[in-house]
C-alpha cells in the first residue's frame, strides 16, 4: 500500500469511528473540556454501559480520547484540540446548506459555551469581531491561514485586564486564529489567547460555566466588567 492510500485508509477509520451516532455524542459531549467516566458518557449518549465501554475503546484506539486513572475511576477527555476543531467544523458541515443560515441551537448554548478550551457562541463571536474592529488583533499573512497577530495596543488593551501576551505567546501551541462557531458560522478566537480569554473570564466571574453542558453563563458583574474594560456591550 503506497502512502497515499494509507492516509486515505487512515482518515477512512477515523470518519467510521466519529460516524457512529452514540460515539458522536460522546465526542460532542467532551468538546467542553471536561472529563467524564464512562458511566457519565453511557447517560449522555443514550446506550448502556456495556456498550459505551466498547465505543470509548474504539475511540481509544483511533486516538481521539484520551483515558486517565484517578483512585477507582478512569475519566475520558478529547485526545486534544485537534479533535476538537475536526468536531466543531462537522458540526457546522452537518448544519451547512444553500439556504440561508437560521440558526437551530438552544439559546442557552447559542449565547456562550466552551470550545474545548476556548469562548464560542455569540460571545466568543463578539469578542472576536470586536477586537478586528478595534484593531487589537489583525490577520498576518505569514503565517498560517486565520493566524492572528496581536498590535501594540491589543497588547496594551489585554495586559489591562490581565492577559500577558508576551507569557501566552511561549505557550508550545497556535498563538491565535480564528475557528469557525457552529451556531454563528462566523470565527471566534481560538489558540492560546482564546484560552488565555476563557481563563480569565471564570477567574474574574464575568461567566460561569453551566452544571450539565458545556453552556457558559454572562454574570451581571460580567456584562459591567466587559462593558467597562473592553467596551463591549453584552
Amino acid at each position: 500500500m503506497d502512502a497515499q492510500s494509507s492516509a486515505d485508509a487512515l482518515v477512512s477509520k477515523i470518519a467510521i469511528a466519529i460516524g457512529e451516532p452514540a460515539r458522536t455524542r460522546m465526542l460532542l459531549s467532551l468538546m467542553d473540556g471536561r472529563a467524564r467516566t464512562s458511566t457519565e458518557l453511557a447517560i449522555l449518549a443514550g446506550v448502556t454501559p456495556s456498550t459505551a465501554s466498547a465505543h470509548l475503546n474504539r475511540l481509544k484506539v483511533d486516538k481521539l480520547v484520551r483515558v486517565s486513572a484517578q483512585g477507582r475511576h478512569r475519566y475520558y477527555s478529547l485526545e486534544g484540540r485537534s479533535v476538537a476543531r475536526v468536531m466543531e467544523g462537522l458540526s457546522v458541515l452537518a448544519g451547512g446548506t444553500g439556504r440561508r443560515f437560521t440558526p437551530n441551537t438552544p439559546e442557552s448554548l447559542r449565547q456562550a459555551r466552551t470550545c474545548y478550551d476556548h469562548i464560542a457562541g455569540t460571545l466568543g463571536v463578539t469578542f472576536h469581531d470586536h477586537f478586528i474592529r478595534e484593531g487589537w488583533l489583525f490577520s498576518d499573512p505569514r503565517f498560517r491561514p486565520h493566524a492572528y497577530a496581536v498590535s501594540s495596543a491589543g497588547a496594551r488593551k489585554l495586559a489591562l485586564i490581565g492577559i500577558n501576551v508576551a507569557e501566552t505567546r511561549k505557550l508550545r501551541r497556535r498563538f491565535a486564529y480564528g475557528c469557525l462557531d457552529w451556531s454563528e458560522r462566523r470565527p471566534h478566537i481560538a489558540g492560546a489567547l482564546g484560552a488565555a480569554l476563557l481563563k480569565h473570564a471564570l477567574a474574574r466571574k464575568w461567566v460561569t460555566r453551566d452544571l450539565d453542558s458545556r453552556g457558559l453563563t454572562v454574570t451581571r458583574f460580567g456584562e459591567r466588567e466587559i462593558l467597562t474594560q473592553l467596551g463591549i456591550r453584552i
